[in-house]
Parts: C-alpha cells; sequence; structure tokens
C-alpha cells in the first residue's frame, strides 16, 4: 500500500479519500487553490501545499503544478477524485512518466473509454448495445447528413466530456448548426477537447449506471445498479440504488454489460458504465466515467464496500477486497441528494457568500460528505456542491422517509441552497411510486395549468 498520497482535487471529495487513507495508515497531501486556503480538506491533510490561483486553470488543471507539489511532499501516488483532472489520460501519463502511480486506470484505458466516441465502438465490439449515432466524431460539413442519417430528434454529446456539459438536444435541421457550436464551444472551455459526437435522442429514458472494480489480477466486480434519472441541465440531483425500475434479470444483463467493457479494455481500477433505459425495458450503452462517481456513497451503503479502497488496492497491485465473482449481494436501499449553493426560486441561479449556520441531519442510517461548516466563505470559482445527504434504509419505503426527515433537519442560513428542491422531489407522488425518467424535474417544476371559470 501507498505510504503518502497526493490529492489533486479540493472540497468533499479530497476530505473522503483523506479519511480512508488515514484508516489504511497512509499519509496525505491537499492541494489547494488561494481561493481555498480555508478549506477543511486543507485542514485535514497531512501536509498542504498552494498550487496556484483561484482559476482552476492555474491550479486544479495545471498538471505540472500538481506533479511538481507531490514531488516536493514525496509523494508516492496521486489521487484525482472526480472532475478536474480525474479522466485526463495526459495526466495519468505525466504521473507515470514521473514515477508517481496514478490512481486510476492507465492512460490507455482513459483514453479508450474517457474519448465517448471510442467508447462506443469498444461497446460494440463487447456486444453491449449502444444508441443509434456516429461511429465517430462529428464536423462541420458532414454534421447534417450525419443527422439525416440518424433521423431527428438527436444529442449532440462531447467527446471528451462529463457532468451534463457539452450537451444538445436538436429537434430539428434548422437548429443543428448553432447547437453544435456551442456543444462544441463548452466542450472546448471545460475540458480543452471540442470534438463532438451524434447519438439518437430517447425520449423520457431512466439513466441508469453500474459501478465496477477490475484489479491487476483479473478479478472484477459489478455492483448493483444506480438510478440517476432525476437531473437538471443533464446534472444529476438525486441518485439511488437499486433501481425501482430494475428486476433480478435485468441486473444481470446490465452487470455483465459493464463486465464485459471492463474486461475488453483490461482496465484497472473503479469505474462506471452509463446506460440509457427505455418505457419498454431496453438498455443501451451511453458512456464510461474512468473514475470515481459523486454518487458512489449510495453503492457503499448498499454493499458495505469502500470504494476508494477498492481504488487504492487496485492502483497498487494488490487484490480487490471481494474475489468471489463478478457481483456482490445488496442489501436494503439508498439514496442521495446533491445540495448546492443555488437559489431554487430562481431557476437555480448559483448562491455565494458567507455560510452563517450549518446544521446537519443525524440518526439512523444519515452520512453526510462534506466540505463546508458553519463561517466558510463559498468560493465563486468552482462546482457549487456544498454537500452530499446520503441516506439508507432496509426499504425503499423507509429511505424515502428517512429522507424527508434528513431534508426537514438540515439547516443552513447565508447562502440559498437545494434543499427545498429536493424536499419537493420526496413529497412528489411519482418520487415515491419510483416513477422517474430523466423529463422528471421538467415535469415537477412546470407551472400549473390555470383553473378555467365555470
Amino acid at each position: 500500500m501507498f505510504k503518502k498520497v497526493l490529492i489533486a482535487n479540493r472540497g468533499e471529495i479530497a476530505i473522503r479519500v483523506i479519511r480512508t487513507l488515514r484508516e489504511l495508515g497512509a499519509k496525505s497531501v491537499a492541494v489547494y487553490s488561494q481561493a481555498d486556503h480555508s478549506s477543511l480538506h486543507v485542514r485535514l491533510a497531512d501536509e498542504a501545499v498552494c498550487i496556484g490561483p483561484a482559476m482552476a486553470r492555474e491550479s486544479y488543471l495545471s498538471i505540472p503544478a500538481i506533479i511538481s507539489a507531490a514531488k516536493i511532499t514525496g509523494a508516492d501516488a496521486i489521487h484525482p477524485g472526480y472532475g478536474f483532472l480525474s479522466e485526463n489520460a495526459d495526466f495519468s501519463a505525466a504521473c507515470r512518466d514521473n514515477g508517481i502511480t496514478f490512481i486510476g486506470p492507465s492512460p490507455k484505458s482513459i483514453q479508450q473509454l474517457g474519448h465517448k466516441a471510442e467508447a462506443r465502438k469498444m461497446a460494440v465490439k463487447a456486444g453491449v448495445p449502444v444508441t443509434p449515432g456516429t461511429k465517430d466524431c462529428v464536423g462541420k460539413k458532414e454534421a447534417a447528413a450525419q443527422a439525416a442519417k440518424i433521423g431527428f430528434p438527436i444529442m449532440i454529446k462531447a467527446a471528451a466530456g462529463g457532468g451534463g456539459k457539452g450537451i444538445r438536444i436538436v429537434r430539428e435541421a434548422s437548429q443543428l448548426a448553432n447547437e453544435m457550436n456551442m456543444a462544441s464551444s463548452e466542450a472546448q472551455a471545460a475540458f480543452g477537447n471540442g470534438e463532438v459526437y451524434f447519438e439518437k435522442y430517447i425520449e423520457l429514458p431512466r439513466h441508469i449506471e453500474v459501478q465496477f472494480a477490475r484489479d491487476m489480477h483479473g478479478n472484477v466486480i459489478a455492483f448493483p445498479e444506480r438510478d440517476c434519472s432525476i437531473q437538471r441541465r443533464h446534472q444529476k440531483l438525486v441518485e439511488e440504488t437499486p433501481s425501482p425500475a430494475v428486476d433480478k434479470k435485468l441486473r444481470t444483463k446490465l452487470e455483465k454489460a459493464a463486465v464485459d467493457l471492463a474486461e475488453a479494455a483490461n482496465y484497472v481500477g473503479v469505474g462506471t458504465v452509463e446506460f440509457l433505459l427505455t418505457q419498454d425495458g431496453e438498455f443501451y450503452f451511453m458512456e464510461v466515467n474512468t473514475r470515481l462517481q459523486v454518487e458512489h456513497p449510495v453503492t457503499e451503503c448498499v454493499t458495505g464496500f469502500d470504494l476508494v479502497r477498492e481504488q487504492l488496492l487496485a492502483a497498487s497491485g494488490e487484490k480487490l477486497t471481494y474475489t468471489g465473482g463478478h457481483t456482490v449481494p445488496l442489501l436494503g436501499h439508498s439514496i442521495e441528494h446533491r445540495i448546492n449553493a443555488e437559489d431554487f426560486s430562481r431557476n437555480f441561479q448559483p448562491s455565494v457568500g458567507r455560510v452563517e449556520e450549518w446544521i446537519l441531519p443525524g440518526g439512523p442510517g444519515i452520512r453526510i460528505d462534506t466540505h463546508v461548516y458553519a463561517g466558510y466563505n463559498l468560493p465563486v470559482y468552482y462546482d457549487s456542491m456544498l454537500a452530499k445527504l446520503i441516506v439508507w434504509a432496509p426499504t425503499r419505503e423507509m429511505a424515502v422517509e428517512r429522507s424527508r426527515r434528513a431534508l426537514a433537519e438540515f439547516k443552513v442560513k447565508g447562502v440559498h441552497t437545494t434543499i427545498n428542491a429536493h424536499q419537493l422531489i420526496v413529497e412528489s407522488a411519482d418520487f415515491k411510486a419510483g416513477k422517474t425518467d430523466t423529463g422528471f424535474m421538467e415535469r415537477l417544476l412546470a407551472p400549473a395549468e390555470p383553473v378555467k371559470a365555470a
């Protein structure tokens, strides 16, 4: 096992990694921008190094700065967290070239699976169902012909993307050029790669994903599926496992598809295969995230695994904790609520300022992953997520009620949050019944029809 690990990230995920390292007896090194000097991950780590100004491209996205920090502190490995450089093949290669272990897949695996268009090709070869779409990235010259071949509506997707960025839905040909420019520009700004590809847009699917882990010895595990259908602007708000729409037979098929892809890519580490599940129960491969997911805690709650620990074991050449087969038992139900600094009443407008009051829920089955504390000043430069509220209970019905109770206990003053949006979600009859899809939030927030006079 590693003796000292640098965490190339910030906020709650940096703290999450620090905690597992501490349990394993390894030292942690935090990196931080000038704007994050008072962040909790800086205070909890064994060592901390400032790597640059507030702007991410000059700090958390600076490969030279992070590699230098690792060398100065004597770190023998780097954990990238999620976002920033976590799916960057050049970063993985830079770690390797400097004698530092990257806690994640190889540069080749990231290139194969992290590039969405290339991952589609690999899925086809592995026999995994894919949505109709382009085989390669699409340029402006062939865009119209390729879109017409697929048939509208289509989805434009960033080839190197993630987190809902670089995605546009196009319903008619007249919108194509403008939407393609916008998707490409957003992808270039977010990922340094403006390449896009097209997929057939499937109306009102569920967003289902399967977490997997694979070590250097060929041991591979597929964990029970997560349902991430409740989204806003293609960004997840609520995640749960297991999915109310997946039975044992379908779960077996989804897990096999994830295992087949991991084996085909000779993947080492933890990753996630994302699928679209249609209303009639058919599923299609969407993409692979070659990193830890924000929503990994729900999987930990229903399986008892520490997924960061599994990442560390795989990267250090050791075997995974469990080598008894490709699947693991499922216990109970877990739901995660992403609490963001946004004003729900103003179309989720970002909110910044000083957190004056921060009272967290507790009790049975409650977990909070956060980097926030009372008196913390929110930086304006990064993601708006404040905390993840994760609940576990023996049944889904109990988990929904536990969510309702915990959200009512969660008190924040000084900034606006999305707590009230989540309260609206858990009170929804459709959510309680498990009737959700990617159009759920749009329907939930739609203005009520005016009552006509008699």
